[in-house]
């Protein structure tokens, strides 16, 4: 390997497995995708989601924001207890990039924002996470992106400088906490923009 690059680390969701509530919330609001964006809006999802993926159990989760929301706890207790609706499968251009990289001998490593309740789960139905060396998980961690402190945990685990490190996400903003510290960075928006990346770097 001539690549500078030591080891290469990769978001999950949006980068190699799909996920969006949307896609869960739909039959609840049929015909009606403004109203879905107005409801996602009020009980800020995004944002009450995040706690989750910090450690936060989605039992207490739901209980505390239908107490807010009552007239919502309909849906929030059933993102709960239908989750896995809102994962659309594994993103296969990505699959087969994470596979030709495992072939090379790059050391791979996963840094997620991911609730370890819901991962648990779902981790047997992937079995491509098999191919990373360790994976650091927000929830089980409890600390999230884009906090720096999950970025140097994980260069603990990795034993590599930054530089030496490839990090791989969707988010703008865990791209932009990373590149302050030092990794070499890819903000992911297709599995072709990702090859050409990896091919520019020479780890293809």
């Amino acid at each position: 390997m001539t690549s500078q690059i030591q080891a290469v680390v990769f978001d999950f969701g949006g980068v190699l497995i799909g996920w969006d509530p949307r896609n869960l919330f739909a039959r609840y609001f049929p015909e009606q995708p403004q109203a879905m964006e107005d409801f996602l809006e009020e009980v800020s999802f995004m944002e009450w989601n995040a706690q989750q993926d910090k450690g936060r159990s989605f039992a207490e989760a739901v209980s505390i924001h239908s107490i807010k929301f009552p007239q919502h706890a309909h849906l929030l207790s059933a993102y709960h207890e239908n989750w896995k609706e809102s994962l659309t499968g594994s993103i296969e251009g990505t699959v087969e990039l994470l596979r030709s990289l495992k072939e090379t001998g790059v050391p791979l490593y996963g840094l997620s924002n991911w609730s370890l309740e819901t991962f648990t789960i779902v981790r047997h139905e992937f079995e491509f996470l098999n191919l990373f060396d360790e994976i650091v998980l927000s929830g089980e961690v409890k600390m999230i992106k884009p906090e720096p402190e999950i970025f140097e945990l994980c260069l603990q685990k990795i034993g590599k400088p930054a530089h030496q490190c490839l990090f791989i996400d969707d988010s703008q903003a865990n791209i932009d906490t990373a590149n302050k510290l030092g990794f070499d960075t890819v903000h992911f928006v297709s599995p072709e923009h990702l090859k050409n990346e990896l091919q520019i770097r020479q780890l293809l």
